[in-house]
């Protein structure tokens, strides 16, 4: 199997389960009370669009350096997100089978944009 070459920040696999993350929180938030429209709903869309906007502005950043401290970023949020997501679940805003299928997804992206950083460190150190 080919390796297609990454041409744009669309191509990366961290990227694109963030995304899926992204959408899945949306889904997730807009059921929401209303009453929470300015409160853990925006913090959770905030925090999962962040995830992926860093991804993408690591991704355009000229030195590995760079990249490296958005894809921390990027991690951080994630972090953020799945608290947010546990205290959803414990006020009763998502149901078990909502928070599982949301955590899973947010593993996944985790799992991945870990190996985006180690690989971006290891390329980082061979060019210092």
């Amino acid at each position: 199997m080919e390796k297609k070459k990454i041409q744009k920040f669309t191509d990366l696999l961290a990227w694109q389960e963030a995304h899926k993350l992204v959408l899945l929180v949306y889904r997730l938030t807009n059921r929401f009370p209303k009453t929470e429209a300015f409160g853990l709903a925006s913090q959770m869309q905030r925090a999962a669009v962040s995830v992926s906007s860093n991804i993408a502005e690591g991704f355009g950043r000229q030195t590995y350096k760079e990249r490296t401290r958005f894809f921390y970023l990027s991690q951080g949020s994630l972090t953020e997100l799945k608290n947010q997501l546990i205290i959803a679940r414990d006020v009763g805003y998502v149901s078990l089978e909502e928070f599982s299928e949301t955590e899973v997804q947010a593993d996944i992206t985790h799992r991945v944009l870990q190996g985006l950083l180690t690989r971006t460190k290891q390329l980082s150190s061979s060019f210092s």
